[in-house]
């Protein structure tokens, strides 16, 4: 029943994912976390972020941006790795608090980008990788920030969407292959992770039928309310 439920969720999720461009991580981390415990988490939604973004890559392959992607995953490939070793070693319970923080100090912070209008050169996307391949290495989800970025360079609607997925992939990627080089990868985690992978992949399909018909505000609504929900709930195991 639990990975019953796990699929249900993971294609719901999805359908979020594509059609806001972000969101599945931010709605399945806590539960994973609750399943699972917050270090295993991590490795099996690095999995299925790694399928759930090839799909979108896949869907929206004609709209890629390779000079964004090749600038930003160029640093942030290896600083992903840097960020999931730090993760690996620090307690659980700060696991959650870092997570459970950044995810509501997210909010402010997509928002302040995109009041700024912050226009990126290529310095800017160099930058942005280091900086957040980190942080997706250490606290999962920065896709509400990976948006603004590429879109600041430029990017809209379909091209936006792929190159995010593209950049997410890679990082993801990288992130999986530290945590196999750690020993994390063992036979309960993949299983988790593929299942979860295979039912994002079936929600972004379904997400891409409704990705040009939502409305920006309610875009915005979402995000917010999942980022806020999410947050607390990783918090809430701290207590």
């Amino acid at each position: 029943m639990i990975y019953f439920a796990l699929a249900v969720i993971g294609v719901l999720s999805g359908m979020i994912s594509g059609v806001v461009g972000t969101g599945s991580s931010i709605i399945l981390l806590p539960i994973l976390a609750y399943i699972f415990g917050a270090k295993l988490a991590v490795p099996i939604m690095a999995i299925a972020s790694i399928m759930g973004n090839i799909s979108r890559v896949v869907l929206w392959r004609h709209e890629l941006n390779l000079k964004a992607f090749l600038l930003f995953s160029g640093v942030g490939v290896p600083a992903a790795a840097l960020g999931a070793n730090t993760l690996w070693v620090i307690p659980a319970n700060i696991s959650n608090l870092c997570i459970g923080l950044f995810f509501i100090a997210l909010i402010p912070l997509r928002h302040l980008a995109k009041r700024k209008g912050f226009i990126l050169n290529q310095v800017h996307l160099l930058i942005a990788g280091a900086v957040l391949g980190y942080l997706t290495g250490m606290v999962f989800s920065t896709g509400p920030l990976l948006l603004p970025v590429f879109s600041g360079f430029g990017l809209t609607k379909g091209a936006l969407l792929a190159t995010e997925a593209a950049a997410s992939f890679a990082l993801y990627a990288s992130k999986s292959i530290a945590f196999g080089a750690l020993g994390v990868l063992k036979q309960e985690v993949v299983f988790a992770g593929v299942l979860v992978g295979l039912s994002l992949m079936l929600g972004n399909y379904l997400g891409k039928l409704f990705v040009l018909k939502i409305s920006e505000r309610m875009f915005n609504v979402l995000l917010d309310a999942m980022l806020f929900l999410a947050g607390i709930s990783m918090l809430w195991t701290l207590l």
